[in-house]
């Protein structure tokens, strides 16, 4: 298992995901701080910059949180550690359909 110390930003214990400020690749084990205590979360997928990671699981159907805020629902099962993107989330932003419907 890597323990490099690698970059990413975790705001909100709410949230669902976190985010990569650099590339970082599968099986790195990043810990995540929380007000509950510390998580280790090992990846399973290499996640670029940019990109998100589940830093707990989410099941399908279920709302996934970024910097304290929803930002879509999962399409599938996530497990920790699982990249976080547009093959299993279905974002809400921008889809005037989604939107009028709350």
């Amino acid at each position: 298992m890597d323990r490099k110390k690698y970059k990413f930003v975790f705001l909100n214990d709410s949230d669902s995901v976190a985010v990569c400020l650099e590339d970082i690749p599968a099986g790195a084990v990043v810990p995540v701080i929380t007000n509950n205590g510390p998580l280790e979360v090992e990846l399973k997928d290499s996640i670029k910059f940019g990109h998100k990671f589940a830093v707990r699981k989410i099941d399908k159907g279920h709302e996934i949180f970024k910097y304290g805020e929803i930002i879509g629902t999962a399409t599938e099962d996530i497990e920790v550690g699982q990249h976080v993107h547009i093959h299993n989330l279905e974002g809400i932003r921008g889809r005037g359909d989604k939107l009028a419907k709350q």
